[in-house]
């Protein structure tokens, strides 16, 4: 991981790689947070890395290291990584839903993820899930589904205060706790809302799910389990909605990394 010190520092971390690999570099291709165009090599904000705003981020780092250079926010990547070598690789027009603290995301067209007029396609955090609490953090997407939303239906649903986390949650479930599998179930309700919200206004062919969480088998069977439940009750009213077709994704840890190098390639 790069230094998050300064932008002296984070580039001379990328400058010493080069060093060591100059001769076997054909170009670099470089996953980070933050709003990013991709196809000007431009940073608007770099996210944990605070020192980065408005910077002409591959021109500095093509001045280090004279070799092609792209960059892509890493959401954006791991969609990529999925879309070339994933759970997308058949799939032209998808979205990519990450679970995690928020609620990462993608939008995906043609083959192609979207970055939007101000490159922010897929930022489903900031969804608004509730009318009469629009502003109330709690009733975002990524309050809703974020792990301190399971954590919140844990609570409930366990009566208890206790700070689990999503691995003890889903240990106390796959162990038969009906308490802890409702929590679950429950999260995938609100979490399947706005997959339906996303078929609705993009019509994909698939949609991947990710996240640390996304491992765990029973979170597809509810998520499906609750997909059938509303699909079915829209086929009363002759809803012309697709059942959405949901997926989890094949990459975590090195999705970004991945989607990193597909996005060069092209």
């Amino acid at each position: 991981e790069a230094p998050r010190e300064s932008l002296e520092q984070f580039i001379e971390s990328i400058g010493k790689l080069y060093d060591t690999y100059s001769e076997r570099i054909n170009g670099i291709g470089i996953s980070m947070p933050g709003v990013i165009d991709p196809e000007n090599g431009f940073a608007y904000t770099g996210g944990a890395y605070q020192f980065i705003k408005d910077t002409p981020i591959v021109e500095l780092l093509s001045q280090r290291c004279p070799t092609r250079i792209t960059i892509g926010n890493d959401a954006k990547c791991a969609a990529y990584a999925e879309i070339g070598f994933g759970s997308l690789k058949d799939a032209n027009n998808a979205a990519v839903i990450i679970l995690g603290t928020g609620i990462g995301g993608a939008v995906v067209q043609n083959r192609q993820v979207l970055n939007g007029n101000h490159f922010a396609a897929g930022e489903f955090s900031w969804i608004r899930s509730h009318y009469q609490h629009s502003n109330d953090m709690d009733y975002l997407w990524c309050g809703l589904n974020g792990i301190s939303g399971l954590l919140k239906l844990a609570q409930k649903h366990l009566k208890t205060e206790d700070k689990l986390t999503g691995k003890d949650i889903f240990e106390m479930a796959n162990a038969g706790n009906q308490s802890a599998i409702d929590a679950i179930d429950e999260f995938c309700y609100y979490l399947v809302i706005h997959i339906y919200n996303i078929q609705t206004m993009l019509d994909p062919d698939k949609i991947a799910v990710g996240g640390g969480i996304s491992i765990q088998p029973l979170l597809l069977e509810l998520m499906n389990k609750n997909i059938d439940a509303i699909y079915n009750d829209a086929l009363k009213y002759n809803c012309p909605i697709a059942r959405p077709q949901v997926v989890i994704c094949e990459y975590f840890n090195d999705a970004a990394i991945l989607g990193a190098f597909y996005q060069h390639i092209q």
